[in-house]
């Protein structure tokens, strides 16, 4: 055997022996991309792309501009199914402005060559979603947004969709991520239950919710934070018609040229307009300890005529502190309400988290030191406006 060939199966031995049953943390995700599993040709795949629980992806050269979404079938791919529906392409390469409501199709750096016994599931970045940046991943002869099959060798393509603001991209930036796993990984009622004794999922205020507080149906369900007198922004309204947003300007905007803030009516309740889209924040503090990922449900049709939350991935070390300091984080809620006004009430239930186990403790934890940007937020807002009191502070410097 070659060195090669012996370098290139220990790299597959030592993935396999890291990622058991379960997700992948970031040690067994390092030692898929040594084996080639998961790769970006010519363009190295950089350590801080690895996450807790998931792999950034990026954005390729070009996008095509689409007439409408679609599906490729078993006996199509990607770019087969895209003639007659592509009728712009657009260089990516010095940065272009996306419009909202047209459906792109970005082709991704990264392809996949699984295992057999190995899926994969992508969901946008979080600051995606509190963009109003609608994301989800095609695989060539798949019939199914974002779920990739055991065993899948191909390209990975990204559709996305801005829905409140026009938002200028580039070559390399990052918008999804990407999870593996092998095996049956769900947590079920039972189990969570069992987890919120040992390992506090969830608290309000500085306390652990006991398990009889717990709403569970198929997952964990986290309620809306409403309260407070009327003059508390509880949430943020999207303008529409502001100026595109570049994604790769950190903390470069003016939140009050974008949003409308929310507040709340007598008796701690809102009622969101149809199809405006909103932020609101979680009642609850969320935990998620180092043997857990847990991914946010994009819709549960017990919550009422609302879509509550584009799916998104809760990485391992999400409002986790060892040293008890922390009793979780909040979670953003991205919120838009079907067809009628639609009234929300706090403390009101209205998504869902599913848990699921990975296959070894995360040895990276979400946080400061992985220049995590949500850990113990405060507000719903992304990384890409201003902090408010931040700016306030410098404006009476200034005075």
């Amino acid at each position: 055997m070659s060195e090669a060939s012996a370098a290139a199966g220990g790299a597959t031995s030592e993935a396999r022996q890291a990622a058991a049953e379960g997700v992948f943390p970031s040690q067994a995700l390092s030692g898929a991309i040594e084996a080639g599993w998961l790769s970006s040709g010519e363009y190295r795949i950089l350590p801080e792309a690895i996450q807790p629980a998931s792999v950034d992806l990026r954005l390729g050269d070009h996008a095509w501009a689409l007439r409408c979404s679609f599906l490729p079938d078993v006996d199509s791919t990607v770019e087969e199914k895209i003639e007659g529906l592509a009728f712009q392409k657009v260089d990516l390469r010095d940065g272009a402005v996306l419009e909202r409501d047209r459906p792109y199709l970005v082709p991704l750096l990264e392809e996949l060559a699984l295992p057999d016994d190995v899926r994969a599931k992508a969901n946008p970045k979080s600051s995606t979603g509190r963009l109003d940046v609608f994301t989800r991943v095609l695989t060539d002869r798949h019939h199914r947004f974002d779920e990739i099959r055991p065993g899948y060798h191909g390209g990975l393509y990204l559709e996305v969709v801005p829905r409140s603001f026009a938002i200028q991209v580039r070559s390399g930036l990052s918008l999804n991520q990407l999870r593996l796993a092998r095996g049956e990984v769900r947590l079920g009622d039972a189990e969570i239950r069992t987890l919120q004794d040992e390992f506090p999922l969830l608290y309000l205020d500085s306390h652990a919710l006991r398990e009889s507080e717990l709403a569970l149906a198929d997952g964990l369900f986290l309620s809306v934070d409403l309260s407070g007198p009327g003059d508390r922004i509880v949430g943020y309204r999207a303008k529409k018609n502001s100026l595109p947003i570049d994604l790769s300007r950190i903390r470069a905007y003016r939140w009050t040229d974008y949003w409308d803030p929310v507040y709340p009516e007598p008796g701690g309740r809102i009622v969101l307009e149809p199809e405006i889209f909103y932020l609101l924040l979680s009642a609850e503090g969320v935990c998620i300890p180092p043997q857990i990922a847990a991914e946010m449900m994009a819709y549960d049709p017990t919550a009422g005529e609302l879509r509550t939350h584009y799916a998104g991935f809760f990485d391992p070390g999400f409002g986790y502190d060892p040293a008890g300091g922390r009793h979780g984080s909040r979670a953003a809620l991205e919120v838009r309400a079907r067809d009628v006004s639609f009234m929300v009430e706090h403390r009101q239930p209205v998504c869902k988290l599913a848990l699921e186990r990975t296959s070894a403790p995360a040895e990276r934890l979400y946080g400061e030191g992985l220049g995590s940007n949500y850990q113990g937020q405060v507000t719903m807002l992304s990384k890409h406006f201003e902090d408010q009191a931040a700016r306030q502070v410098r404006e009476a410097d200034d005075g």
